[in-house]
């Protein structure tokens, strides 16, 4: 959390993590053509140039897979949340490494003609009919625009200014450009390079893609609670000692919002599972230093208001909870946000078996 824009929010883990991801990046590259170099030798040797073109554009895929695998993997377990932490700088490494392989491409396969490059690439010889002559370049460039556009509005300032809502929604374009580029890499490289080994990794990356995103999904289909009834005053959402301490646990109501539930101190308070950040789960996160803290991106907020720290403004809706004997009771409407609200206490202190079940 920032109370101020910055071109590039670091601190020491951001640090560390763009430092180890843009290693690895430079490793694999140097890597890929020192190995190339080796193994194609006198008549089947490779310029540096395609090896160089090939290298960035495989490093541009692979980490393509890593940032859609990183969401539905953070749903499936808390543990890779650290990696989720700073996707979004892996998103802009992703567009530059996406970025030279198409720049040098292009200069390469089109500098040396009498038209320019970019003429070349929309005109001349492209057979729409023909699979091997189909226009995989133009299929690269789609997909690089969209890549551009997400990377040069991955900042929070633009998070802000298009609101969360329509910003996540501009930023699912990644799936398109997933598309576009599967479809860059199946009627060009594949066409040319018979090797299985290349088609074989392409669909097993594809393949976790979409097993990932479908355990994900299936797993929200099983929340930890589940209320049945929205119109009731009152809706039971189980035992005091059904929420652990200090960690959220998720309340799911018919045709309305999750709502994030969090046992504190002597109390329980309930807020709106959805971040105003990014649209995190609070429920899947924690109390850290007296506050909510969202798993994503660490944005916090105040259990029993809903208002972030000052001097940060950001504020979710409340809800009001009460305990009847040891059964939790919610209200299924919410307040408006940053609205106070006492925590729901029991009215006796437990007994030492029930704090033993804690």
């Amino acid at each position: 959390m920032t109370v101020s824009y910055t071109w590039v929010q670091w601190n020491k883990h951001k640090k560390i993590y763009d430092l180890i991801m843009l290693a690895l990046s430079l490793i694999f590259v140097a890597t890929f053509i020192l190995t190339s170099t080796l193994v194609y030798k006198d008549d089947e040797a490779i310029s540096a140039m395609i090896l160089a073109i090939r290298a960035f554009g495989i490093l541009a895929i692979i980490l393509l897979h890593i940032i859609l695998c990183i969401g539905p993997l953070t749903r499936i377990t808390p543990l890779m949340s650290p990696i989720l932490y700073n996707r979004r700088h892996l998103g802009v490494m992703m567009f530059f490494a996406a970025l030279i392989h198409a720049g040098l491409a292009l200069l390469f396969y089109g500098a040396f003609g009498v038209r320019s490059p970019f003429a070349g690439l929309f005109d001349g010889y492209h057979a729409y009919t023909s699979i091997s002559g189909f226009p995989f370049e133009i299929m690269g460039l789609f997909a690089l625009l969209i890549l551009f556009v997400m990377a040069s509005t991955s900042h929070d300032f633009w998070l802000a200014f298009l609101t969360p809502c329509l910003w996540k929604s501009l930023h699912m374009l990644v799936y398109l450009a997933y598309a576009f580029v599967l479809l860059h890499v199946v009627f060009g490289a594949l066409q040319s390079e018979r090797h299985p080994a290349l088609a074989t990794a392409l669909i097993a990356g594809a393949v976790t893609v979409f097993a990932l995103h479908i355990v994900s999904g299936l797993k929200e289909f099983k929340p930890s609670l589940q209320a049945q009834e929205a119109d009731a005053p009152w809706i039971d959402i189980g035992l005091v000692n059904d929420f652990p301490m200090d960690q959220g646990r998720v309340v799911c109501i018919a045709n309305q919002e999750r709502v994030a539930i969090f046992r504190h101190n002597d109390g329980i308070s309930a807020l709106s599972n959805v971040c105003a950040h990014q649209a995190g789960p609070l429920g899947e996160g924690r109390i850290v230093n007296g506050c909510v803290t969202c798993p994503w991106h660490g944005y916090q907020y105040h259990a029993d208001n809903g208002q972030s720290p000052p001097p940060y403004t950001e504020r979710i809706p409340t809800y009001e909870l009460r305990i009847e004997g040891e059964r939790v009771l919610l209200n299924p409407q919410p307040n408006p946000p940053g609205t106070p609200v006492t925590p729901a206490v029991r009215s006796s202190e437990p007994s030492s078996d029930e704090v033993g079940e804690t």
